[in-house]
């Protein structure tokens, strides 16, 4: 079977310094908010091309904190991709805001610039677009409605480490980027962990704050805040992995290139690119209309399949009481029943990668 990942040879690949610096770290025994987190959030603000990165404890967090560090909460709304991880949703609701979702263009998967400004209203206070599947979404134009509006623009980066828009990282564009490092993400921990970025002092100050009890000064809580730290393991192994995060990107594109060449004039629905977009093929995800037909015969082949993501938000029992009801959102709900994502990622050697061509030529 060709695994979709990989994570004990990600491991493998990068043993020595990996173990080096667990080593480092129970030497030095600090644990939390220690020099490890200090080093690591410097390496990756300057990857990111930003002043600020504070590592907080997982994805969920860092878009949290950070719409709570906007002053976002009940009465107000959020605009959010229809087509995503429902995380994405999930922040708004635990602030007290309402999501309020706008449908994607179906060739990249993400939010659909063209939509954004029939779902503003007086209540707007944020839209979240998300780089999803490791495309980036089309900032400038999303960018542009939200400051003609006064809307802040919180940018979901969980799949999207070192994705590029317009010649510049995804994190430059907008107020702030939340990152994910779980485990499977290219930028991946041992475990949960995350971040956010930005070029706003005050708003970098808020989530330092937030993240930690409200607290800057030990015993004196200025917020009421969170316990959301990224660990001092975690950053030490996440500083090591950044390292090769590029050559791991390029693996991918690589890989990427390789489908989109080979897998053409076939009845598959394959992502495009736009001319100003450099993605890092998170998920490389094709679209079939007998999609789990399709996913079996690759399994019975020899290939390893997912689906992100089988239910839409609107459409899971938590979001039940907003009564969006089925062929609501049709192009998001379309996508669901046909996305497919085929194995990616420096784990597959260019055997696998001719196999899984092989096979999909055999499957559709």
């Amino acid at each position: 079977m060709i695994p979709f990942v990989d994570l004990k040879q990600d491991y493998a690949a990068q043993k020595e310094d990996i173990d080096a610096a667990l080593h480092r770290v129970t030497e030095r025994g600090w644990y939390i908010l220690g020099a490890e987190l200090d080093d690591f959030e410097r390496r990756y603000a300057a990857y990111c091309e930003t002043r600020h990165c504070m590592g907080v404890g997982n994805g969920l967090d860092a878009l949290t904190l950070t719409l709570r560090a906007m002053d976002i909460g009940p009465g107000d709304e959020v605009i959010v991709p229809a087509h995503t991880f429902v995380a994405t949703w999930l922040a708004v609701s635990h602030v007290g805001a309402k999501p309020v979702p706008v449908e994607p263009v179906a060739s990249t998967f993400n939010l659909d610039p063209d939509r954004l400004e029939e779902a503003i209203t007086p209540r707007t206070k944020a839209v979240i677009p998300v780089h999803l599947y490791g495309q980036p979404a089309d900032m400038d134009a999303i960018v542009s409605v939200a400051r003609s509006r006064g809307i802040k623009v919180l940018s979901d980066g969980a799949q999207a480490h070192g994705a590029r828009y317009r010649g510049k990282p995804v994190a430059t564009w907008g107020d702030a980027t939340a990152w994910s490092f779980y485990p499977t993400k290219n930028l991946g921990a041992l475990g949960d962990g995350g971040a956010v970025t930005t070029n706003d002092d005050e708003l970098a100050e808020k989530l330092r704050s937030l993240r930690n009890y409200g607290s800057r000064v030990k015993y004196l809580n200025e917020r009421i805040g969170w316990n959301s730290r990224l660990d001092e393991m975690q950053a030490a192994i996440l500083a090591t992995k950044l390292a090769r995060l590029e050559q791991n990107n390029q693996r991918r594109r690589t890989i990427a290139a390789t489908y989109l060449s080979e897998l053409r004039n076939l009845t598959l629905a394959l992502p495009e690119v736009p001319e100003w977009a450099v993605p890092v093929w998170h998920l490389f995800v094709v679209r079939h209309r007998e999609r789990d037909t399709f996913a079996a015969k690759l399994r019975n082949l020899g290939v390893e399949t997912a689906i992100h993501y089988p239910v839409p938000p609107h459409r899971q029992p938590a979001y039940a009481g907003m009564g969006y009801s089925p062929g609501a959102l049709p192009v998001t709900e379309a996508l669901h029943k046909q996305v497919v994502s085929l194995p990616i990622g420096p784990h597959l050697s260019d055997a696998q990668v001719a196999a899984v061509i092989d096979a999909v030529k055999a499957s559709v």
